[in-house]
């Protein structure tokens, strides 16, 4: 059965597109109680609504091909959940794949994604992860020196059947406000070439036709509202396409990145997609058009946009402390382990309680995690209904790196993830045992020795 789409712009949205209440006063996501769920699959469990995230790949797709006039791919900016299941979606909606590590490259193939499809990204690529990139053909986007001398060396040394296809990053020098630790575009950053360095560049390139010198990227950072930032790279990267044109190098695709905000909370005000989209194709193919350039392909790497609103937590409430005058704490079944974005970022989150969805709020508590750790707090002051053990406290806009951010500490094992859809769900990620934290630990002979 084909999905119905609503025409709203998942990235706007705090809770999934498909969310509602009915009439037992509980959140249903994807046509499934959100309640029935948790009793089915456990806490803390990551719930994933697959026509949000269509919704999102489909109106980057649509308006991207319908605004620039040229040739478009949009990469899922898989860093933000990276699994099979993300991946799938993403290819089944035309999108290609972009990944960090040997390990996403793995899981996208896994995921039936062409290697056609993929770029690699990263700014230590490991010489596995190169020559791994290499044998299957997906696109290196080379960040260093060291990488280009790696990858020139790779191709003369091994017979590859075709040239290997490589863009450069680069620094733009283009900030925008963002939390500091994902400013990227910055000319402090520890991603991409330094833009002064683009000649010598280009004279390297010239002198390895054995690569194929395929185009241009750059990135300025995540959780982005502002839309100037994204047109001013428009014509920086048009820039640097020209000069390498004009150095009788015919790179051919330019990647805007990605970086388009979400909103988290009720003040949150990012840019819809398709607007967002569309000022992004008119500005570079303008940019073009006036220093007569052929149009290159356009590239753009969205993630959090995609999934993170697509995705919600549901934990179960356990202990409450109150501290008179001061403050009270509602502790859940996870916390950092699951979500280590408000002790990284201070991010910013938004609660409900999805089993008593009509109940006046009429309480300020602090969510606090179970892990041995005082920072261990998912939202210092939120508004709810009175919480008593057992509720089912839900966290809106979980889907972007959380679980690709989730570890073990404390040796709480990770959750389990559900993908719901017209009323069905099925499991994507299982949730992990106590055998499966020590599945790789080893322990040497002589500390099992007895006296």
């Amino acid at each position: 059965m084909t999905p119905a789409f609503a025409p709203l712009s998942p990235n706007q949205q705090i809770l999934p597109l498909t969310a509602e209440t009915n009439s037992r006063g509980h959140l249903v996501i994807g046509g499934c109680d959100v309640v029935e769920l948790v009793a089915q699959f456990g806490s803390p469990l990551y719930i994933l609504d697959e026509i949000t995230f269509r919704t999102a790949c489909r109106q980057y797709v649509d308006t991207f091909q319908h605004s620039y006039g040229g040739d478009t791919l949009v990469l899922y900016a898989s860093k933000a959940w990276n699994s099979l299941a993300t991946c799938a979606l993403a290819h089944s909606e035309g999108l290609g794949i972009d990944v960090a590590s040997g390990g996403e490259l793995y899981t996208a193939l896994a995921a039936g994604v062409p290697a056609s499809k993929i770029y690699f990204h990263g700014n230590n690529k490991s010489p596995q992860e190169l020559l791994y990139a290499l044998e299957v053909n997906c696109t290196i986007v080379a960040d260093n020196w060291l990488e280009l001398e790696r990858l020139a060396a790779y191709a003369e040394e091994h017979d590859l059947g075709m040239p290997p296809r490589v863009m450069l990053r680069l620094t733009p020098g283009i900030e925008c406000h963002t939390h500091e630790y994902i400013r990227t575009g910055h000319l402090d950053s520890k991603f991409g070439f330094d833009p002064q360095q683009f000649p010598e560049l280009l004279r390297f390139a010239r002198a390895h036709p054995e690569l194929d010198w395929v185009g241009l990227h750059a990135h300025i950072g995540s959780q982005i509202f502002e839309q100037q930032p994204h047109l001013d790279l428009c014509i920086v990267l048009v820039e640097w396409l020209q000069a390498a044109r004009e150095a009788m190098l015919p790179m051919r695709e330019l990647n805007v990145g990605g970086g388009l905000g979400i909103r988290y909370i009720e003040t949150d005000n990012p840019p819809a997609i398709a607007p967002w989209s569309k000022a992004i194709s008119h500005h570079l193919s303008h940019a073009c058009r006036d220093r007569n350039l052929a149009l290159p392909k356009l590239i753009c790497e969205p993630g959090r946009s995609i999934v993170g609103p697509a995705a919600v937590t549901a934990y179960t409430v356990g202990s409450r402390k109150t501290i008179p005058g001061l403050r009270t704490y509602i502790a859940v079944d996870g916390g950092m382990s699951d979500n280590p974005r408000p002790i990284t970022y201070q991010a910013q989150y938004t609660a409900l309680c999805a089993n008593r969805m009509t109940a006046a709020a009429t309480d300020t508590v602090c969510i606090a995690g179970k892990h041995c750790e005082s920072g261990d707090i998912l939202l210092p002051a939120a508004t709810l209904p009175p919480l008593q053990p057992n509720d089912i406290l839900v966290i809106a806009s979980t889907g972007a790196y959380n679980y690709s951010m989730a570890s073990n500490y404390n040796r709480l094992t990770r959750p389990a993830a559900v993908l719901v859809c017209e009323g069905e769900a099925n499991l994507i990620l299982q949730r992990e045992t106590y055998a499966d934290l020590t599945a790789h630990d080893v322990l040497p002979l002589r500390l099992t020795l007895t006296t």
